[in-house]
């Protein structure tokens, strides 16, 4: 059995029965892959604009959380993530107050890789979790008890694969997009690209026909990209990052609108798409390069053309993902090496970067109140003005006991910071503190 999890705070864990009803998400939740916008950003304001030396206080610490580089969701009392424990993969469920357990529930087997674990982030739905295991099912749980809903199978049931080439297969780490009544994923089946199932049933909705040739580039199957919605010339549509590159569907049908393959590359696309109006921007790593990609309607459906291509000395984005603020995209930049870079969105111009700073490996970032997170694989968490003006430190963390790469995606909720860091969760508070109210005693009447 897994290890129960251990909360560091002085507050007992409280294992919650079935009867528990969850309350309802609220805006300052993150619930699903990059917030609530699956952008990455966080809508709150009042956090703290600089840290103190050390960075800022820690609310709490959880362990127990098992092996994984799953980033985690927040919704209303409670924090959801995936983990390996032995032989078996868990959906777990975490007290949003101190971190103890609530509930753990198997989705499949472990992935004893040389990495670790799962790489996906469940997506909260009111009272229901889905989460993807890195074999490719699919499980829609009970947010309150973990109870399995429906399970679909992405392999045995679509034909789904991962793009494979030069001996690499990271295996699923999309993390699935509900929208509606319907929650999307990627299989990567030629017939079955993407596929839309009932959220409440897990039947199947459509699935997506690819064309024969999307182009040379990368491999066929899906990538470990995460899917996001575009209402780009007029048409809602999902956008992905497959092995082949850049895809639009129809939302309603799931009908292939448009690709672009110069900026797929053959071992592994990974950043998940930005999606701005009429406007696509794509960038992957392994030597590849970013895009911008205007869509466009056409009799047919969508077209998409190349506004320009920065090459991979310019920008190439690994896998720590891209924010894009006040008409500029922050991200790390150089294949897994995450030296920050803010270019201009519409030119592609860079405005200041690559630069280089304490942090080493990719850099993961998220967006809150004017700053950026950049949280980089030796464990330091650096707090950077978001501005094309210039690069400005305003504080820094070093996680302690990092033994693997720190992958996980920095996330923002409630006034609170939390980073995983394989089995452990750490909570800081990066609320900005009230201004004190002096009291005065009023003068006798005279």
């Amino acid at each position: 059995m897994p290890p129960t999890l251990r909360p560091s705070s002085r507050r007992p864990a409280i294992l919650l029965t079935a009867a528990f009803v969850l309350p309802a998400t609220n805006a300052a939740d993150w619930p699903q892959w990059r917030g609530p916008g699956r952008d990455g950003k966080s809508p709150e304001t009042g956090l703290l604009q600089s840290w103190p030396e050390g960075g800022p206080p820690l609310a709490w610490k959880a362990t127990g959380l098992g092996a994984g580089f799953s980033s985690v969701a927040v919704a209303g009392e409670r924090i959801y993530t995936l983990g390996d424990y032995g032989d078996a993969q868990y959906a777990i469920a975490l007290a949003r107050d101190g971190g103890g357990l609530v509930w753990k529930t198997p989705i499949g087997p472990a992935w004893n890789d040389e990495f670790l674990g799962p790489r996906s982030t469940p997506t909260v739905d009111g009272d229901r979790v889905y989460v993807l295991g890195t074999e490719g099912e699919l499980h829609c749980l009970e947010a309150a008890t973990g109870v399995k809903v429906w399970s679909r199978s992405l392999t045995k049931e679509f034909g789904g694969k991962m793009m494979s080439i030069k001996g690499t297969d990271w295996k699923f780490s999309e993390s699935p997009l509900v929208d509606g009544d319907r929650v999307i994923v990627t299989p990567g089946a030629k017939d079955a690209a993407l596929a839309a199932l009932d959220k409440r049933t897990g039947k199947e909705t459509w699935r997506t026909a690819l064309p024969a040739q999307l182009g040379e580039r990368g491999a066929d199957g899906a990538a470990y990209s995460s899917i996001v919605i575009s209402k780009g010339a007029g048409v809602k549509q999902y956008v992905q990052l497959l092995g082949r590159g850049a895809v639009g569907v129809d939302a309603e049908s799931g009908r292939f609108l448009w690709g672009y393959n110069r900026i797929a590359n053959d071992v592994a696309n990974i950043p998940t798409p930005l999606v701005d109006g009429d406007r696509v921007f794509v960038s992957t790593g392994y030597g590849t390069g970013a895009a911008l990609l205007e869509l466009r309607k056409t009799e047919g459906g969508v077209a998409a053309t190349e506004v320009y291509f920065l090459d991979p000395d310019t920008m190439q984005n690994h896998h720590g993902g891209m924010i894009l603020h006040g008409g500029h995209v922050y991200s790390g930049t150089a294949h897994n090496k995450g030296l920050p870079l803010a270019v201009e969105l519409a030119t592609g111009k860079v405005a200041w970067g690559p630069v280089r700073n304490a942090g080493t490996g990719s850099a993961a970032v998220a967006y809150g109140d004017g700053r950026l997170y950049l949280r980089y694989q030796n464990g330091l968490v650096l707090l950077v003005e978001a501005t094309p003006e210039a690069y400005r430190e305003h504080g820094s963390i070093t996680l302690a006991d990092v033994t693997h790469p720190s992958w996980p995606h920095p996330v923002i909720s409630g006034g609170r910071l939390y980073l995983r860091e394989q089995d452990a969760l750490y909570c800081y508070d990066i609320a900005r503190p009230a201004p004190e109210v002096t009291s005065r005693t009023a003068p006798p009447a005279r």
